[in-house]
């Protein structure tokens, strides 16, 4: 019996070849260059890696944080893999407060700080607990939302484009991934991951 994350990555490499396209395969869902070069997210890992994995997260998804060390060591490791990380935001206002400073951050050169104070945190937030775990890696929460209000277009025109993307895949919920072209749902550990690179490699 398949799992759903098996039915998932069994349904899109029907359509890989589709996939490969410039434009959406079919309606209303994203193509290529939208899930993986989205030039207004930030890239982690090498940004010219033969492989990108986007993973779909949630700063109050306790697996997405659980799982982050472990996936930015098999980047790492790599060496070859391009890492983009999508905020999908299905727990609510704090994770759209949460996810709105960290990619205001980028602005001024600090979004992996600012992800990595939030990804250290335990379970659901409030708004206090972001202002508290930024504060407490030398961030600061009121300059990062004033940075956030000038780029308000940009930075929310992201998160629109995020979750419609994890909509338009039929996501159950964070984390979920695209490594390649493959849809992968649910807690992915090293093994996994290692494995889907391998098979995005492979075409």
């Amino acid at each position: 019996m398949l799992n759903r994350r098996q039915i998932l990555a069994a349904s899109v490499a029907g359509t890989a070849g589709m996939m490969l396209g410039t434009t959406a395969f079919a309606q209303n869902m994203p193509s290529v260059n939208e899930v993986l070069y989205d030039p207004e997210i930030p890239v982690l890992g090498n940004p010219k890696g033969d492989v990108t994995i986007v993973e779909y997260f949630d700063y109050q998804c306790p697996y997405c944080k659980k799982g982050h060390g472990e996936l930015l060591d098999v980047v790492k490791r790599d060496g070859n893999v391009r890492l983009v990380m999508k905020d999908w935001v299905i727990f609510g206002e704090p994770s759209t407060y949460a996810a709105n400073l960290v990619l205001a951050a980028e602005e001024n050169g600090q979004y992996v700080k600012a992800m990595d104070a939030l990804m250290k945190t335990p379970g659901r937030l409030t708004k206090e607990q972001v202002d508290a775990a930024l504060k407490k890696d030398g961030l600061d929460p009121a300059k990062l939302e004033a940075t956030y209000k000038k780029h308000a277009n940009k930075i929310d025109g992201i998160l629109q484009r995020n979750m419609a993307q994890g909509d338009a895949f039929n996501f159950g919920g964070t984390p979920s991934f695209v490594i390649g072209t493959r849809l992968y749902g649910g807690v992915m550990k090293e093994k996994d991951l290692i494995e889907a690179i391998k098979m995005a490699r492979a075409g």
